[in-house]
């Protein structure tokens, strides 16, 4: 077991993360000790990254510990990227200054931008989440995970689109999957497992373009594809306006009578740019 310390020369709040990481009861989080257990699939080797905070979000300190030593900087890097501990969280939480949302970036320093642990997978839950309320939304992604996934001391690995590829829409109706989301899942997972979808070629691509990609898929819609985006990729300038969470803390935050339009939103979010995925996120905060 080999463990290197990482200080970071930014605020980061490593909480905010955890406590939304910890939403999936697949996760392996320890909030009191404020660590994770990650899985992380290089090859056909799975290895497990335990990553705990030891600082403050003024000054923030961490120590991660893996087993094998010879894949030591590829999980580090892994870890550095999936955390975003390379992004200055104290400039863009100055770009808010003048704008809105100061207040409540000075209330929630140093938030960044959660993403999922894998690719793939965030793609496969993002699918299954839509049109769901969060606890039933989780029952159908941790019954998929259970089901196809593996568990390695603890910690769950995630299914491989070629194994859901080669399921049958009956099988997730058993999980009570919709037949359509049923569909949606298998029939994505086909084309990635068939290389017709590669999801490591678009990290390399811009917003509009992995967006106008997406939403040619059957079953994925902007929204599917903006929340990838974010959740997936950690690009920062994602502001879903037809998520009902945006909607209801936008409302809130700016005392406004009813919730606003897709249209509004869209007016009210420019002075954001081009950071509006972190304004995504301390608004969600705002209400959770």
């Amino acid at each position: 077991m080999w463990e290197e310390e990482i200080n970071l020369k930014t605020i980061y709040d490593f909480d905010y993360p955890l406590y939304r990481i910890s939403f999936d009861p697949l996760a392996s989080v320890q909030i009191e000790e404020r660590s994770v257990s990650i899985p992380f699939v290089i090859g056909n080797e799975k290895h497990i990254i335990h990553v705990q905070a030891i600082g403050t979000t003024k000054q923030p300190r961490f120590i991660v510990k893996s087993k094998d030593a010879k894949r030591k900087n590829e999980i580090l890097e892994f870890i550095v990227d999936l955390f975003q501990w390379k992004k200055d969280l104290a400039r863009i939480k100055n770009h808010f200054i003048g704008t809105n949302l100061v207040s409540l970036f000075n209330q929630y320093p140093g938030t960044p931008i959660v993403r999922e642990f894998d690719l793939y997978y965030s793609l496969m839950k993002t699918i299954i989440h839509q049109q769901l309320n969060m606890k039933f939304a989780y029952v159908l992604s941790t019954r998929f995970v259970e089901r196809y996934g593996e568990q390695v001391e603890g910690v769950w690995f995630y299914p491989t689109p070629e194994r859901i590829a080669s399921i049958k829409v009956e099988d997730l109706r058993e999980l009570q999957f919709s037949g359509r989301k049923a569909e949606y899942v298998i029939d994505t997972s086909r084309l990635i497992a068939e290389g017709k979808l590669d999801l490591n070629e678009l990290k390399g691509k811009a917003d509009e373009e992995i967006l106008s990609e997406l939403i040619k898929i059957r079953g994925v819609g902007r929204w599917t594809a903006e929340n990838w985006l974010m959740f997936g990729l950690g690009r920062e300038d994602q502001f879903p306006k037809a998520d009902i969470g945006i909607q209801n803390a936008v409302k809130k935050f700016l005392a406004m009578d009813q919730k606003p339009t897709k249209e509004v939103l869209e007016e009210i979010s420019q002075e954001w740019y081009p950071y509006r995925s972190y304004a995504s996120l301390t608004l969600w905060r705002s209400i959770e």
